[in-house]
Formats: structure tokens, C-alpha cells, sequence
């Protein structure tokens, strides 16, 4: 007897969700440290995520397990990240490892995102309606120039874009116009005043700006204790992201977000806090643990990324800070390549010695896309985007234009193109009203007008303009002090160096005053110019250069997705390449003599986590290098390398230099540097940097009598020795003069190498042969 057929399942069976899949299949494949981070669940949790552990994964399985247990429902949950992106990535892996329900995670997003939520609920307890519209940058600027111009204050000198940075500041240290602390000015006693004006003002427009959505917030919650008590229940747990990266504002938000349970899960790595200019506190990951007493802290240092040699420099690297919570990080992949440390003679041999190994790493199979060079600052690219195009290798600059397409750079060779060339009226429309001289987009627009009607080039119709009733008499003045200044420049031309006069352009136009009147990003900028004026000086002529920089952005018009990548140092965070190149790791360079000039050891301490990001970036290998001389205003100067460098772990480096150039570190208690060494590949004196530095002493005038000896020498040997032998004629007490670091007393001698307390350099060790004796 045959058994009757199982009935067809229904259509409602089919469609129905699948259940959530068992705690197995999501926790498979965690390392014990990972487990550990996703299931401590109840009390505040710190997962101090070194570079390369897997974060993300944790982070992502330890929401999709509260949500798979049933801890929580997803409206339950607070996942806070920095970025669109980090939401998006977010949500896209819990949906995948617990299906549909991820979609029910109202509150995951950036601060901002959540905080704009929070706003619109609850605007009227700060005088808005919930219909408020957030402006942006150039609507905020627009706004805070009318405020300025109200209150009789100079724009040109306290510009509206440096007005907006500060206030943006004081939002982000969660300071309100009433609590902004008397240090905290601007405008010489006004910025309080503009301050209130400004949130005034806002609040009449029912518009807030970017920094209002926390501030808002703070003030809602705080003094609201109602609404705070609603949103400590809605959210029975709270995960942040890149925790180490939060500003002051951020940091009190979460806290007064936060249950009395206390179940918070922070994630993050002290060791990479490198956003400390943009306001983030590395203090809020250093004291989590006073924040919450009882806090259980999980350190995953088990690295998925990086060789033992990669990570071995890098924790050596860090170990160097003292303001850290700590962990080593290791794996259990083979030890690698060493790290490499090159010292070459100049910038350019830098710049030629990473593009021949990039092409031999391209001939040995290593994609473009696989290699990136990490630099400090932008300014630092501009050599090697011109070596790649003579090389005709294809690079793509990650986080921000090409060095001769950038705003700064384009500006400068208008300047130049119509000292040139009266005819070049694109030129002429770039910079006539830059920076601003009183010649509006109507009198512009004008004279383009009437040139093309009469067939002559815009400067033509101007010296004509100038001499008739046509504009408006403050134009007219306007354009006739433009038209002195280019005839000014134009006979310059012929007696001075092109570099000279690009210079001297600059600063009499009124563009660098206008640059350093940003306080945002005017530094950065005065950078690049400093660069592009130093770039000149390698060509003959104004016009050998102009042609130059035509051929360049020419050839590197075509886009590729196999190119090598480009990038500062703070836009690598996050990414990975096989093949990692770090240039420039000289001291003033990298760490930033800015950084710290401005603050001290926390700076110095930031800095060096930057570079253990950079190295941490490496999958298979890193190479650092440094110059030993670069070109500042025609004179080469001596470089010290990086204090970084010496800061290495010898068993995981490989150093070699060409330079027999001197590189220790304050404190070395070793006789002899680790520079104090026969060059290993090849003398640097018959480079072509050598010859380039020859032959560029040689064309140059007789230097003033103060000034300290050359620092070419004219022969090839070792410049740095420890032997004593090389001690004579210095001594302790001896006053001398250097180029960069000014006058000086020497506190000790090593052979030709001294340490000497300048006068307002501070102590720095040289080469003897870079400074000069005097009276």
C-alpha cells in the first residue's frame, strides 16, 4: 500500500521570512578576542581595535548578535559611525548575516544623521520648527560676511571663512555664545558678539548649520531631562565607531545619551588618533575607563593585514608614545620583506629613485593600483605627479586635485601667463579680481565684451577702458592700479629670475595676504606656492617653465583605474596597499614643525601616530625615505632625517643610505649613527642630484659673509663621522650661524657632528660643514 502524496506547501509558507540563522553560522570564523567583544553585551564595553584586526567585522557581528538573540529590537539600538559610508557598509553586512531584520535599524548612522533626527522631534525647545533647513558652507559664509560688514569689520583681514572655521570650533568643544571662555576671541574682542549675532540670526532664517545639529542636541538634553530620560530607555545599547576620532561635543553627547545601565560599546585604536586639527580628543578613548568604572576592555591585536616585520616597526614605532592604553599587535603570517629606510641626496632623487621601483615592481606583476605613496603634505606631490608623467606612469591623487590643477597653483600661472602674454584673456579673467580689487563679474564680463567686438585681447580694451567714461570711476581706478602692476612685473621679468618674479608677483598682488587671512587652509596653500616657486627653478626661462606645465597636465589628462595612488598621510586611514612608499620622513617635514610648534608633545605625539598609520597601511612591504638636502629659495639646506627613523626597531629594518648622512636621535648614547656607514648602493656624488647642486652653486653670487659655508661639498666622502679625530677646532660654547636655524652655542661635539641650542630653533644636532664659526 502505497503512501498518499505529502501535500503542496502553501504559497504563505514559501514567502514567509526565514528565521534568523543560528548563532554559529555568524560567529564562525572569530578569533577568541573577536568572540569575546561581540558577546560581552551588558556594562560598558572597549574594544581597543588595533590597525588590521578586523573592527568592522566585530563591530557589525556583535549588533547582528544583540539583534539575533533577542537582546533588543532593532529601534532599540544606537550604532553611531563618521561617515555615509561606514553606515552603509554597516548596514549592508548585518543584513547579511541576519537577513531582513537589519532594515528595522532606524538609529544607525553618522552623529550628525542621528543628531538631525533628535533635532526634528524636539526643535521648538530651541526656538526652530521642525521644519529647519541646514546650511551649508557657502550660504553660512555669505550670512557671517553680512555680520561683519555690519559691525565695520575689515573682511579682508577677518575674512568670513575664518570667522565660520572658529565658530565651527567653538560648536565642536560644545560651547555656546553664553560659555565661550575669555581666551576664545576673534575680530580683537568681537567674536562672542558675532557669535550670538550669528546663532540669532540663524534661529530668525529656522536654519541651523552642521555644527548646530550637536550643539542642539546638547542643549536639549541637558536641559530637558524629560526628553534625555526617553531617548536612556528607547536605547538599550549604544555602539560607536572609531571612538578615538570624537570630539569634545560628541563625547559629551553620547554621555548624556547614555543608560544607567550603561551599555555602551566604544571601538576604536588610541594609537590611530591622528584628527587632533580637526578637534577630535584622543583623551575620550584615554579615560573611558574613569568614564565607566567596571569597564571590561578587549584588545584585538591579532593582525589580518600586515608581514611580522611591518607590524614589528610599526609597534616599535608607537612605543615611543606615552599616551596610549597599549597592545602589541602580531600574526601568524611569514615575517616579510623589512621595512627599508633610504636616505637620497635631494627631493628629485627621491622622487626618481620611487618611480624606478615602482616600474620594476610593475615589470615583476604588481598592479598600479597596488602601490600608493603617503605623503605629509600635499605640497610634497608635486614631484613625484612630475616624475610619473616623464615616466609615463599613471597615478591618480586620492582626496584632492592634482598639484598644477589646484586652485592656488592655477591662480599663480595666470598671473605669470599674462605677464607673458597680453593676449591671453583666460588668464586675464582668472585673476583681474583675484584676490578681490573692486572689478565685479558685470565690469568683467564688459570689457570680454567689447574686446571681442572690436577683435583686440582683453588687456587692450582695458588700457583703453581705463582712459574713458565708460565704467564707473572706482573700476576704472581699480583696473588702472592692475594695469601698473603687470607693466611693473613685465619689465621685472626681464632683470630677475623667473622664480624671483614669481615670487615677488605674489606678494605684491596681495594673493599671499590673502592666504594667510584664511585660517582654515591659507597654510596649506602658501605650501604649494612655496613648492611651485622652488619647482621653477629647475627650468631655464619663464616660458621653458609655463611650457613645462603645459606638457604635464596634458599627458596626464587620461584617467585610469590601474594607477598608482597619491595621497596625505591622514587620507590613507582606513585603506590597505601591497606596496606603501613614505616619503619625506624629515624633521620640520614629518613631524610637522607646525604641529609641533603649536602644541608641544600632544602634537609630537600625534604626529607619530600618523606615521604608524602610514606604515600600518603595508600589506607586504614599506619603504620610508628621506633627503639630505632640499632646495629652499635657491639655497640647499641640510636636512636632518626624521627623529621617526631612529625610533625603528632595528630588527625589522633594513637601512641604507647613499648619502652618508647623519640621523641620530635625541639621546643616542651609541659612539657611532646607524648613518655612520659606507653608502650601500652607489655614491650620491655622481647623481644627478650631485651634479644638479653643482651646477647650480656655481651660477649662483657670492654669498653674504654671515652666511655659514656651502653645504655642497666639493669632494666625495662620508659629510657625518663620529670619530673624535674629526672634533677639531669645535668646542663647547662656540657660537655659530646656520642658514635654517639661525645663531647658536654648541653644547657638545661627536666627532664633525654637533649638538647645538640655537637660539630659537631649540637643540638640533648638525654637521659641522653646515655651520659656520662666529664671533
Amino acid at each position: 500500500m502505497s503512501l498518499p502524496d505529502a501535500p503542496a506547501p502553501r504559497i504563505s509558507d514559501l514567502a514567509r521570512a526565514a528565521p534568523p540563522p543560528a548563532a554559529t553560522t555568524y560567529l564562525a570564523g572569530l578569533n577568541p578576542e573577536q568572540r569575546r567583544a561581540v558577546e560581552t553585551t551588558e556594562g560598558p564595553v572597549l574594544v581597543l581595535a588595533g590597525a588590521g584586526t578586523g573592527k568592522t567585522r566585530v563591530l557589525t557581528t556583535r549588533l547582528a548578535h544583540i539583534l539575533a538573540t533577542g537582546q533588543a529590537r532593532p529601534w532599540e539600538l544606537l550604532a553611531v559611525t563618521f561617515t555615509n559610508k561606514a553606515a552603509r557598509e554597516m548596514r549592508e553586512r548585518i543584513t547579511h548575516l541576519i537577513g531582513p531584520t537589519a532594515e528595522g535599524l532606524r538609529w544607525l548612522g553618522t552623529f550628525h544623521a542621528i543628531a538631525a533626527q533628535i533635532l526634528r522631534r524636539h526643535a521648538e525647545l530651541v526656538g526652530l520648527k521642525s521644519s529647519f533647513t541646514i546650511l551649508d558652507t557657502d550660504d553660512q559664509e555669505r550670512l557671517l560676511k553680512q555680520l561683519l560688514e555690519a559691525d565695520n569689520i575689515d573682511t579682508k583681514r577677518w575674512t568670513p571663512r575664518s570667522l565660520a572655521s572658529q565658530i565651527d570650533h567653538w560648536k565642536n568643544r560644545g560651547w555656546t555664545p553664553e560659555k565661550l571662555p575669555p581666551g576664545e576671541d576673534f575680530a580683537n574682542g568681537k567674536g562672542q558678539r558675532l557669535y550670538a549675532a550669528y546663532q540669532s540670526r540663524l534661529v530668525t532664517l529656522n536654519a541651523c548649520d552642521f555644527g548646530d545639529l550637536l550643539l542642539h542636541n546638547l542643549t536639549i538634553l541637558s536641559q530637558h531631562a524629560d526628553v534625555a530620560e526617553e531617548y536612556r530607555r528607547r536605547f538599550r545599547y549604544i555602539l560607536v565607531d572609531e571612538y578615538q576620532d570624537t570630539n569634545v561635543a560628541q563625547y559629551l553627547w553620547l554621555r548624556l545619551l547614555t543608560s544607567s545601565t550603561g551599555n555602551v560599546c566604544c571601538v576604536g585604536d588610541d594609537d590611530q588618533s591622528i584628527y587632533g586639527w580637526r578637534g577630535a580628543e584622543v583623551d575620550n578613548i584615554l579615560r573611558f575607563e574613569r568614564d565607566f568604572p567596571g569597564a571590561a576592555v578587549v584588545r584585538l591585536e591579532r593582525n589580518y593585514r600586515s608581514t611580522k616585520h611591518i607590524l614589528g616597526a610599526a609597534s616599535g614605532l608607537i612605543a615611543a608614545n606615552r599616551d596610549r592604553l597599549g597592545k602589541t599587535l602580531w600574526t601568524e603570517d611569514q615575517p616579510g620583506e623589512k621595512v627599508q629606510v633610504r636616505g637620497v641626496w635631494d627631493g628629485e632623487a627621491e622622487a626618481r629613485l620611487i618611480g624606478d621601483e615602482i616600474e620594476t615592481a610593475r615589470r615583476a606583476g604588481c598592479k598600479y593600483k597596488d602601490m600608493a605613496v603617503l605623503v605629509r603634505a600635499s605640497f610634497q606631490m608635486r614631484a613625484f605627479e612630475e616624475r610619473f608623467v616623464m615616466l609615463a606612469i599613471p597615478y591618480a591623487v586620492i582626496g584632492g586635485p592634482r598639484f598644477f590643477e589646484r586652485a592656488e597653483i592655477r591662480d599663480a600661472h595666470a598671473y605669470l601667463r599674462l605677464i607673458q602674454s597680453e593676449d591671453d584673456d583666460l588668464a586675464f579673467e582668472r585673476i583681474v579680481n583675484t584676490p578681490k580689487r573692486g572689478v565685479g563679474d558685470t565690469s568683467v564680463q564688459k570689457v570680454l565684451q567689447i574686446a571681442r567686438a572690436q577683435g583686440v585681447s582683453a588687456m587692450a580694451a582695458v588700457r583703453a577702458l581705463i582712459t574713458s567714461d565708460e565704467l564707473q570711476a572706482r573700476t576704472r581706478t581699480a583696473l588702472s592700479t592692475f594695469v601698473r602692476d603687470l607693466d611693473r612685473w613685465r619689465a621685472l621679468a626681464g632683470n630677475a629670475p623667473h622664480w624671483e618674479l614669481a615670487e615677488t608677483v605674489l606678494e605684491e598682488s596681495g594673493y599671499t595676504d590673502m592666504q594667510r587671512a584664511d585660517r582654515t587652509s591659507g597654510q596649506t596653500r602658501l605650501d604649494n606656492l612655496k613648492e611651485l616657486i622652488q619647482s621653477m627653478q629647475a627650468f631655464d626661462s619663464l616660458s621653458a617653465y609655463l611650457e613645462h606645465v603645459s606638457l604635464v597636465l596634458d599627458l596626464d589628462r587620461g584617467a585610469s583605474e590601474d594607477a598608482v595612488q597619491i595621497m596625505t598621510l591622514h587620507g590613507a586611514k582606513g585603506l590597505e596597499f601591497p606596496l606603501v612608499f613614505l616619503p619625506g620622513w624629515e624633521e620640520g617635514v614629518f613631524p610637522s614643525q607646525r604641529s609641533i610648534d603649536e602644541k608641544g608633545e600632544k602634537g609630537l605625539e600625534e604626529e607619530r601616530r600618523l606615521a604608524y598609520v602610514g606604515v600600518t597601511r603595508a600589506r607586504e612591504e614599506a619603504r620610508i625615505s628621506f633627503a639630505a638636502n632640499r632646495q629652499v629659495y635657491g639655497r640647499w639646506t641640510s636636512q636632518l632625517p626624521s627623529r621617526f627613523v631612529d625610533e625603528l626597531p632595528h630588527d625589522h629594518v633594513e637601512a641604507r643610505s647613499e648619502t652618508g648622512y647623519y640621523g641620530a636621535q635625541p639621546g643616542l648614547r651609541e659612539a657611532r649613527s646607524r648613518w655612520d656607514e659606507a653608502p650601500s648602493f652607489g655614491s650620491g656624488y655622481g647623481s644627478p642630484g650631485w651634479k644638479r647642486a653643482q651646477s647650480f652653486t656655481s651660477t649662483q653670487p657670492p654669498r653674504p659673509a654671515h652666511a655659514r659655508h656651502t653645504v655642497i661639498e666639493g669632494e666625495g666622502r662620508l659629510i657625518a663621522t663620529a670619530d673624535p679625530a674629526a672634533a677639531a677646532g669645535w668646542s663647547r660654547g662656540d657660537r655659530v650661524f646656520h642658514l635654517k636655524f639661525g645663531y647658536g652655542a654648541v653644547r657638545a661635539v661627536e666627532g664633525n657632528k654637533l649638538v647645538v641650542a640655537f637660539d630659537k630653533a631649540g637643540e638640533k644636532k648638525v654637521i659641522d660643514t653646515f655651520v659656520e664659526k662666529v664671533a
